[in-house]
């Protein structure tokens, strides 16, 4: 815009208008730095496909050639499930019309033959190697390192169960997930071995069979004729249209492969300036001092005096010096020094100051995407004080508790549901109203939770303190305090109830008697 003005050379002066600051998202920097990152919007199933099989292969070979790995992978199992869930059933019998003992009976009955059951491979597991806790851990590192856990379902007739010695025929086969095709056909609503309904529904799954070099690919239906699953496909989607999960480690990959990076080049820096980190001064002449004497020699017969008695003088040196001996290797020794010379030790100047919070910022980096805490991955507890390990495992918990719920709790019920309708359809537990009466309430009585290994603490009498508190002032309940201890309420009850009875008819006092100073809860009657 002209302003009237002009300049000193008779130009018009021109007002230059400043640029109006705008609020937006991704407004950039001078640097250009959002600008620089490529970002293309796709969808996540998709990302997924392309990216799976590239993701799983170096999940492994991760996991497989890294003790840190293989550690957290084992950390991971041992915060999830310990050494095994313990099933606690939660039937709903009321609209049978059971009565408090019919249930209770019911349930005793079936906690003591499922546990039989799972803690025997033979019974379980269709190969009859491994057993239901086993079968978990190899889902949860499946978990880890594919992103997901398959298996198939299968039963056992009666003449293959004389065969093998078994009383149940239900059986599952884990499948590993690379077996699960890849194959993609949108329009016929096959995805990544996945086959769909026209309403995105599971209806079968594609999954390569048969011995290495003799494989083939067969469709295994999801559900039997009676809504049953048969296959089980476990994984924590991100998306709503996700069909398969992807491996833990794939956000992660670059951080952990530069921390490598990282730790080899310092060993190897470190190693060179231990080799070289010895020197020997010496006060021997050098090139330049030979061709000062060279130079004298050509002076006249002066210069070759003083340079013939200085040769004679630097040869009685090095005579001496070669009497002596300076060895490095295997068996070091310094016999003796020649004049003049001084020998020294360097220390090595690797790994620097900032090695560790770098080192130590990758391993962070890698303990969020698995999921574990950051002592639990490096075994780094320098810096820990009681209150960081109680947040630290207060934030980590709830990860816990979710991939509890969400990978392994899944793989027990599942089996629990096929197991337990066996057993009631073939009369080994005992069911009011028969089979047809289980089958119309199949949801209510199949109902179950799964106890895990309990919270860790960083004092265990604080939080014993705190937990009488909660029951004391009403804020918390048996079952709530028994599931943190990873410890079945109705168990325990039963447990305390036998002892107490052991006790008092012996005629011993019962740790378990009413004390005097018990406080006295009162309660009102239900309206």
């Amino acid at each position: 815009m002209n302003s009237g003005l002009i300049k000193p050379d008779g130009t018009p002066l021109v007002a230059r208008q400043a640029a109006r600051p705008v609020a937006r998202y991704l407004r950039d920097t001078k640097s250009g730095v959002i600008a620089s990152r490529i970002a293309p919007l796709t969808r996540h199933e998709e990302d997924v496909r392309r990216s799976w099989e590239r993701a799983a292969g170096l999940a492994m070979d991760l996991i497989q050639n890294s003790g840190r790995l293989k550690g957290a992978t084992d950390q991971v199992l041992a915060d999830t499930v310990g050494v095994g869930l313990t099933l606690s059933p939660q039937p709903d019998l009321q609209p049978l019309g059971w009565s408090g003992e019919e249930e209770t009976a019911f349930i005793r009955t079936v906690k003591k033959r499922w546990r039989r059951y799972w803690n025997s491979a033979s019974e379980v597991s269709m190969n009859g190697k491994l057993t239901g806790p086993q079968l978990v851990d190899i889902g949860l590192r499946w978990h880890i390192a594919y992103g997901e856990a398959t298996g198939v379902f299968d039963f056992f007739d009666a003449a293959t169960r004389r065969r093998y010695g078994v009383t149940t025929g239900t059986k599952l086969r884990l499948v590993p997930p690379h077996r699960l095709v890849q194959d993609t056909n949108a329009p016929a609503g096959l995805f990544q071995g996945v086959q769909h309904d026209e309403n995105g529904r599971v209806m079968s799954y594609r999954f390569r069979t048969g011995p290495a070099g003799l494989e083939r690919a067969e469709d295994f239906p999801a559900f039997d004729s009676e809504g049953r699953p048969l296959v089980m496909h476990i994984f924590d989607p991100m998306d709503s249209e996700d069909v398969r999960g992807i491996s833990l480690l794939a956000p992660a990959f670059r951080k952990h492969i530069q921390a490598e990076m990282l730790d080899d080049a310092t060993l190897q820096m470190a190693i060179l300036q231990t080799v070289f980190a010895i020197t020997l001064t010496s006060e021997a002449p050098s090139q330049d001092a030979f061709e000062a004497l060279e130079a004298l020699r050509e002076a006249g017969e002066g210069g070759k005096t003083i340079a013939a008695e200085y040769m004679g003088y630097l040869g009685a040196q090095l005579d001496r010096a070669a009497d002596s001996r300076v060895s490095v290797g295997a068996d070091p020794q310094v016999s003796h020094l020649g004049p003049g010379e001084d020998l020294s030790l360097k220390t090595a100047n690797v790994p620097g100051k900032d090695f560790l919070p770098f080192s130590g910022s990758l391993a962070r980096d890698m303990a969020r995407t698995i999921g574990i805490t950051y002592g639990g991955l490096t075994m780094d507890h320098t810096q820990s004080t009681y209150s960081s390990v109680r947040m630290e495992n207060a934030s980590i918990w709830s990860v816990v508790m979710r991939r509890r719920e969400r990978i392994a709790a899944p793989m027990c019920q599942m089996t629990y549901e096929q197991w337990l309708d066996e057993e009631i359809g073939e009369g080994r537990i005992p069911f009011k109203g028969g089979y047809a009466a289980f089958l119309a309430q199949r949801g209510s009585v199949v109902g179950a939770n799964w106890q895990g290994p309990a919270k860790p603490t960083a004092d265990d009498y604080k939080s014993a303190r705190a937990a009488t508190e909660r029951l004391g002032n009403g804020t918390s309940s048996i079952a709530i305090e028994t599931g943190d201890l990873g410890t079945d309420p109705d168990s325990l009850f039963e447990e305390r109830q036998r002892e107490h009875r052991r006790y008092v008819d012996a005629g011993m006092a019962s740790p378990y008697a009413a004390r005097e100073d018990a406080p006295v809860i009162q309660t009102e009657p239900l309206p």
